[in-house]
């Protein structure tokens, strides 16, 4: 259903990602809104992996509410308040994306609705 596409002629991805992913036509889609790094309980911690983790931890609730997995992923959209959070967010992206992995933007941005969020990730996927 997803065919991960790395063109001739475009450099090596600089990260774990796809440069594009192409969905067969009949897949069902499932987008999911931007998830931050906030536990059920409402507790934020306050470290960028601990974050990264409970919005990866989201995005698979999300998706097994529709019959999907992380293995469906065609697309994440990923924003960090800071660069130094960089390799900390991609350690924890990593361990749950599987290969190969989806399309991806990871960008820096300059805060979110509170000031404790350090990290947010959209989704997108197919099956």
């Amino acid at each position: 259903m997803l065919r991960h596409l790395t063109p001739d002629g475009l450099a090596p991805p600089l990260a774990r990602y796809s440069h594009a992913v192409e969905i067969t036509a009949g897949a069902r889609l499932v987008v999911c809104s931007g998830q931050l790094g906030i536990g059920a309980d409402g507790r934020i911690p306050d470290g960028v992996e601990e974050q990264a983790t409970l919005c990866f931890e989201a995005i698979g609730r999300c998706l097994g509410a529709a019959g999907m997995g992380f293995a469906d992923l065609v697309r994440l959209n990923a924003y960090v308040t800071d660069r130094s959070h960089l390799n900390a967010f991609m350690t924890v992206r990593d361990r749950f994306v599987g290969s190969p992995a989806p399309a991806s933007t990871l960008l820096i941005v300059a805060g979110f609705s509170r000031p404790e969020f350090k990290v947010e990730v959209e989704a997108l996927a197919a099956k």
